[in-house]
């Protein structure tokens, strides 16, 4: 706690004095913290960066760690948007996850947490072995009825080394099926659009104002700051990022050092970049942001996704359809520009 506070002090001139319009407590465990801790850091934040008064500011959660006392902390401290990772309102997934919560937590705690907080957004996860349509359904349903205004919706991955994906191999789990994770998806989509969700991003779904401010500029390209072990940073065409060692990291900031490494972008590294971010949103791919040379080669390149049904051209950009999307990142790579 105290490196991090030392590194905000250290890293106060990274932003230049531009607007803080978001603060994003997350990823690891921050519901870990104490409510005073929490409130410190937002003070220290307060203190050293210039921060709007309408800054979003968003904590994330485990639902086994949400209490009455901890979310009335939360609100005390500044917090003003929840991000829960429930996964799942059913027992036998979260305990094929190996979440640290049951579903009752994440249907109890969840409901408390709306209690004190308006903007939240939840975490699902489709894809799983056990989970058939009809219980993902009920999972989708469950979220509207209690007015989540926010979801974010990820098929499940099977890192490799990890315990699952060890399992996996030696056959005492079933893998996944990623024709019933396009399903669901599919499924996904139709039903929080008839919610009246906005799908604005492959895996965001929000009411109508209440995207990810914090996301979306990150989707946008903008100057962020990160701070702490493994924390990103970026800045135009720079990018750099802290040791992701703990000790490592206390030892270097006690020292006054921010022991980060640095890379800079090419300009076809940050072009790329922009095609792999932009068709993941509603606004999708738009040629004013590219040469005119470029536009052309893209425009020829893409033909064959909108003549598959897969993409749209509308007011000089490229949107993928719902279809389009299940193929997100192939169809990104494919236009992607080679270094020159």
């Amino acid at each position: 706690m105290a490196a991090l506070l030392k590194e905000l002090e250290l890293q106060k001139n990274f932003l230049q004095a531009s607007p803080v319009e978001t603060i994003y407590f997350g990823g690891g465990t921050p519901s870990l913290c104490t409510s005073e801790e929490i409130q410190h850091i937002v003070q220290t934040i307060l203190s050293l960066y210039n921060v709007t008064k309408e800054a979003e500011l968003t904590l994330e959660a485990n639902p086994d760690d949400i209490t009455e006392e901890k979310l009335a902390g939360w609100k005390n401290a500044g917090i003003n948007r929840l991000s829960i990772g429930i996964q799942s309102f059913f027992e036998e997934d979260l305990k094929w996850m190996n979440r640290a919560h049951n579903a009752r937590q994440a249907y109890d705690n969840l409901l408390l947490a709306t209690k004190h907080f308006d903007n939240i957004t939840i975490d699902l996860i489709y894809g799983t072995p056990a989970l058939t349509n009809e219980k993902w359904k009920q999972n989708i349903e469950t979220a509207i009825l209690m007015g989540i205004p926010h979801l974010s919706c990820y098929a499940l991955t099977v890192e490799p080394k990890t315990p699952l994906d060890k399992l996996i191999r030696q056959q005492k789990s079933d893998d996944v099926n990623p024709d019933k994770q396009s399903e669901q998806f599919l499924l996904l989509m139709q039903w929080l659009s008839d919610a009246g969700y906005e799908h604005y991003e492959i895996s965001n779904f929000a009411r109508s104002g209440q995207r990810s401010r914090h996301n979306s500029s990150y989707w946008r390209g903008e100057k962020y700051l990160g701070i702490g072990p493994s924390a990103h940073s970026f800045s135009a065409n720079e990018r750099q990022w802290n040791i992701a060692n703990n000790i490592a990291y206390i030892e270097s900031i006690s020292k006054g050092i921010i022991p980060y490494e640095k890379e800079q972008l090419t300009s076809t590294q940050q072009l790329n970049e922009y095609i792999m971010i932009s068709l993941r949103t509603s606004e999708g791919l738009n040629l004013k942001k590219t040469s005119s040379d470029d536009a052309i080669k893209l425009k020829v390149a893409a033909q064959k996704y909108i003549d598959a049904g897969l993409m749209l051209f509308e007011n000089d950009s490229f949107v993928l359809t719902n279809e389009g999307k299940l193929l997100a990142d192939g169809i990104a790579a494919s236009l992607f520009f080679n270094p020159s």
